[in-house]
């Protein structure tokens, strides 16, 4: 089995950006399709600044990816697998919590 630990490790750093709630929020955002860095930060309204370290790390984890088009840049989900490791997620928290409870939750993002 110790071949096998860096995948573990691997596994673990994945789920290590993902327990971050802007980063979530930006994940869920991008499934809609590819988004400009102000429309980004118009809906999630957070400093530019923190907004481009959450995207600098996303970038890093080969999660995201990003054009220049003209002065803006324009982020997407890298892969469709980001998206429904995202909707298993909700899946997951749907089914434990219950539909109130999840609202309740959803909420107070």
């Amino acid at each position: 089995m110790k071949g096998s630990e860096p995948l573990y490790d691997a596994k673990a750093e994945l789920f290590r950006i993902l327990g971050h709630p802007i980063r979530i929020r930006v994940l869920e955002r991008l499934q809609a399709g590819p988004t400009h860095v102000r429309d980004l930060l118009a809906e999630l309204r957070v400093e530019p600044s923190y907004l481009s370290q959450q995207l600098a790390v996303l970038r890093r984890a080969g999660m995201v990816s990003s054009t220049r088009v003209g002065s803006s840049v324009l982020y997407e989900l890298a892969t469709p697998e980001v998206g429904a490791l995202l909707d298993a997620g909700r899946g997951i928290l749907t089914g434990k919590l219950g539909s109130d409870s999840y609202s309740e939750v959803n909420s107070r993002d």
